[in-house]
């Protein structure tokens, strides 16, 4: 009688078995997290440059922080601390630069306040279309995608906006002339 014994391949260790993926796990979380911290700090080039902080101390110690029971949790309260921190040293550092400067601040313009002032007389639509097509320096097509309207609406809109700042302006130089 023959025995043959058949030999198997090695099985992997069990840790490493259930030891998560941290690029599935960094693929799956990074925009989410990185839309939190620039909702917080409201500068999204500093948000991602503090979520890859977070994740890149996880990656240092992810074998410790993938037996979490919420590895997210532990990337995102240090992506949250290194934010807060940044946050105080800005805070501080604006704080010191107030007290070193002067204040001195020139009023607007004799210019910019008549056209603010011409820009608050005429219809509210008309107001809107010329601040989003001269200021905004945004299409008539997308003006009238964002407004909801034709496009000859919204030319009918900068036409009239156009004439009646027109009307104010003249008419403000014309009174201070007088």
């Amino acid at each position: 009688m023959t025995v043959v014994m058949a030999h198997a391949a090695p099985k992997p260790v069990p840790a490493a078995e259930s030891l998560p993926d941290f690029d599935e796990f960094y693929s799956a979380n990074y925009l989410r997290l990185t839309v939190q911290i620039y909702a917080y700090l409201g500068d999204q080039h500093e948000a991602q440059d503090l979520v890859q902080e977070a994740f890149c101390r996880a990656f240092s110690r992810w074998k410790t922080v993938s037996e979490y029971a919420e590895p997210l949790a532990w990337v995102r309260r240090v992506a949250w601390n290194l934010a807060t921190s940044r946050f105080r040293k800005q805070k501080t550092a604006v704080n010191f630069l107030r007290k070193q400067r002067e204040e001195h601040v020139e009023g607007p313009s004799p210019d910019r306040v008549a056209l603010t002032r011409a820009l608050s007389q005429i219809p509210e639509h008309h107001r809107r279309a010329v601040v989003l097509y001269y200021l905004g320096q945004l299409s008539v097509t997308e003006i009238a995608l964002q407004e909801g309207v034709a496009e000859g609406t919204v030319k009918s809109w900068l036409s009239r906006g156009r004439a009646a700042l027109g009307n104010q302006l003249t008419g403000q130089r014309g009174g201070d002339d007088a």
